[in-house]
């Protein structure tokens, strides 16, 4: 217990506060408690980069009461009897899920009515049939996809009212790896490191604590390997080093062991035994079965999301009077309509290994949510400037990709150069010579882009949990694909255009004309990498998204106006949805494209008058496009949050 300040008392990592909690994810000068009147108190955030709590709620400032929990990294404090009382979250937690049910549309249950118990520094098998609800009840535990109905308590705190707060105190390797493969073990931990870490922590603090971590699961030795040079469970092991930067108290693990060998699979298993007994709670979801003697409990799930069993692993078999756990799944198999949750409910495992260690409130530490958001963390711009350098890494370290972003352009600009001919933009080709140079910065934008956001999602899910601000993420890639696809575009026009016959004067540019053509690509580039990010966001799955691609470059082509005329009602209003059909325009403008096509026709394209006010309202058109784009995207990702409940 701590006396209260007479004025102000200041919480943080640095030396120099009144309170110093030595945490690398607290800030040097975190929060103020501050005295406002003769008995009242309020706590303010100083600029921090994980947050301030109140109540698992996010705040800037609030005024505190005795009944109100601060959450400062890994500790909290209360205002009781004219104190301050400290607590400290070294990882001895208990985790409690009671009655968690989650059910889809139509009526399905996954989980039904699951309960059980996990105590401090103890490691938990979760087993069953597929189809089981075991990826379920991982979410649902670790507040990702929260159950329905039900409640997790996070040492007597509900997770789901305090997941902003506490999230970052679980840890959750998924079975997928969640990291860059391009980049070795020391660069991926590092970048995880800033990420997760204040700005202010300097890179020394940093390192020290990613040696740490990889000595501490034995990749000290493999610290300067491409993530894709090594085994599965190295880099399985780099997935779970991430995790432990920032020392959770809880640790989850799906199918750890999943394609190793016997060997392995042990040594797996007692390593994550000894992470548990080394301070904090591990649960792994597996369905190899050969080492479950090294877990503390053990929970089997039937299929329905049903409890079987809960206890420790040498009483299992036992239980279900089976000598190998084969012979008990297929005992579920043959009695699919046995409700095995009823026989555990009334056995003594139950009463001792359940009803017994539960029988603890669940505590209100808040107003009641229908979900809460993943919290950006503070510091936007550190975690831009990390999520662009790490991503410029990523693509360097990619021989593939940088030679075909190299080529493309060339080619592309070779082939517009030779329907270009003679006679360039001054004679009968330039119409087709236009459609040309739409199609070669479309198709170099979108491809570039239309894959990215679907290759990383599940480490797009995974950092946002941890804190990532989805702003910073999504400026980085359009800050780095936007530059990429304007080289390209620049390359492609100048290669196609540059040394070919071009429009006496621009529209806009009178003198510079080849500038104006260069400026209207470069826009029209970011407007189509933007559609491909917005479709990338938008889709499930790569297979998904290739078809995509072919159908929007062939929107792009068909609705520009250059194929065939697109006044029609209904083509008009949609085509102004296209990027390709401001893009065409704006070139056709400066190219004076109207007066090369009269030649006795009537018809006349009024996006493509040679003015400058018509150039400007096409650029203006792909310059709306990429902002509508972009909003989508970002509101997509901010869907993908977890810690949402429906």
């Amino acid at each position: 217990m701590l006396p209260l300040p007479t004025k102000r008392m200041r919480i943080g990592r640095t030396p120099d506060n009144d309170i110093v909690l030595s945490d690398l994810t607290i800030s040097g000068h975190h929060a103020e408690l501050r005295r406002t009147g003769e008995t009242t108190y309020e706590i303010v955030d100083l600029g921090s980069h994980n947050g301030t709590f109140v109540n698992g709620q996010r705040v800037t400032s609030a005024t505190l009461t005795e009944k109100d929990i601060v959450g400062i990294g890994n500790a909290t404090f209360r205002l009781t009897d004219g104190t301050l009382r400290e607590y400290i979250d070294s990882g001895d937690v208990s985790l409690v899920a009671q009655d968690l049910v989650v059910e889809v549309s139509g009526g399905k249950i996954l989980l039904n009515h699951v309960s059980f118990p996990l105590g401090e520094r103890s490691l938990v098998g979760v087993i069953g049939p597929s189809g089981a609800g075991k990826s379920t009840l991982l979410g649902a535990l670790t507040g990702m996809r929260p159950a329905d109905r039900g409640v997790v308590l996070y040492d007597n705190r509900d997770l789901y009212q305090n997941y902003a707060e506490l999230r970052t105190r679980i840890g959750l390797v998924p079975q997928d790896s969640v990291m860059h493969t391009q980049l070795t073990t020391r660069r991926a931990l590092q970048y995880g490191a800033e990420l997760r870490f204040p700005p202010d922590i300097n890179a020394r603090e940093r390192d020290a604590r990613v040696n740490e971590v990889m000595s501490e699961l034995a990749l000290t030795k493999h610290a300067d390997t491409r993530a894709d040079r090594l085994s599965g469970g190295q880099l399985k092991r780099v997935n779970v080093a991430l995790e432990l930067l920032t020392k959770p108290s809880v640790l989850f693990l799906d199918e750890p062991t999943s394609g190793l060998d016997p060997g392995l699979d042990k040594s797996v298993m007692e390593q994550m035994r000894d992470l548990a007994h080394d301070g904090r709670t591990v649960i792994v979801v597996t369905h190899s079965v050969a080492n479950l003697g090294a877990c503390d409990r053990l929970l089997v799930l039937v299929p329905g999301g049903r409890v079987a069993f809960f206890g420790p692993p040498e009483e299992g078999l036992e239980y279900f009077g089976e000598s190998d756990w084969a012979d008990v799944f297929q005992i579920f198999d043959r009695q699919p309509d046995r409700d095995w949750a009823a026989e555990f409910k009334a056995s003594r495992a139950h009463e001792e290994y359940v009803t017994r260690p539960q029988n603890v409130p669940a505590v209100s530490s808040g107003p009641k949510a229908a979900g809460t958001q993943a919290p950006t963390r503070g510091g936007g711009f550190h975690q831009f400037s990390t999520l662009c350098r790490r991503y410029l890494r990523v693509l360097a370290s990619d021989r593939a990709y940088v030679l075909s972003a190299v080529l493309m352009p060339f080619i592309l600009g070779g082939l517009i150069y030779l329907v270009a001919g003679s006679t360039g933009l001054r004679g009968a080709s330039a119409e087709t010579t236009l459609i040309m140079l739409v199609v070669g910065v479309s198709l170099s934008s979108t491809i570039g882009s239309i894959f990215e956001l679907l290759r990383e999602r599940n480490i797009y899910i995974r950092e946002r949990a941890a804190g990532l601000s989805s702003g910073a993420y999504l400026w980085s890639k359009l800050v780095v694909l936007g530059v990429v696809s304007i080289v390209q575009a620049l390359i492609v026009t100048g290669i196609g255009l540059g040394l070919r016959p071009l429009p006496p004067e621009g529209a806009l540019l009178t003198h510079l004309p080849f500038a104006e053509l260069l400026i209207a690509m470069a826009v029209f580039a970011v407007a189509s990498m933007s559609l491909g990010l917005m479709t990338s966001a938008l889709v499930k799955t790569i297979n998904q998204a290739t078809p995509f691609l072919v159908l929007i470059i062939f929107i792009q082509i068909m609705l520009s106006g250059g194929v065939f005329p697109v006044g029609g009602a209904g083509i008009n209003e949609v085509s102004w949805l296209i990027p390709g059909r401001w893009g065409y325009a704006a070139v056709a403008s400066t190219a004076d494209l109207n007066h090369l096509l009269l030649r006795g026709s009537t018809s006349i394209n009024s996006l493509w008058d040679h003015q400058a006010g018509t150039w400007l309202t096409d650029i203006g058109g792909m310059v709306v496009l990429s902002i509508v784009f972009v909003v989508i995207t970002w509101w997509r990702l901010n869907k993908l949050s977890p810690g949402r409940r429906k």
